[in-house]
């Protein structure tokens, strides 16, 4: 399977993601230049599309498709740097303290795992 700290890394980003899109869901209205068409139930979809690729690498993975199951893992990790973009709509300091310990941890788990992850191809 996966080493332990892999799937450390990979708990930590779930609930760093959910925190996040859970967040960016429940206060849409306050996050500073979020277009309109976005609403509470278009981001906990797009949060359940995200954790889906996270879901089919660990599917992949119980096959015997480590390769394609860890590149997976690369790229569920590597979604955690999108909610950086929220920084192209408003600064930091626009957004609240909670908002933005929610983006950073997703991020900084997100690339956490998506090292890990490459570190595990690049040994395979």
């Amino acid at each position: 399977m996966l080493p332990k700290a892999v799937l450390a890394l990979v708990a930590l980003y779930f609930v760093a993601s959910l925190a996040h899109f859970s967040h960016n869901a429940e206060y849409i209205a306050f996050y500073p230049g979020m277009p309109d068409a976005l609403d509470r139930e278009s981001v906990y979809l797009a949060w359940l599309a995200v954790t889906a690729i996270g879901v089919l690498a660990f599917v992949l993975l119980g096959l015997g498709f480590r390769a394609c199951g860890v590149l997976l893992l690369a790229l569920y990790g590597a979604f955690g740097l999108d909610g950086l973009a929220h920084y192209t709509l408003a600064l930091c300091s626009e957004h609240t303290l909670w908002a933005n310990v929610t983006i950073w941890s997703e991020a900084a788990c997100g690339f956490l795992l998506l090292s890990s992850s490459a570190v595990l191809l690049a040994r395979a």
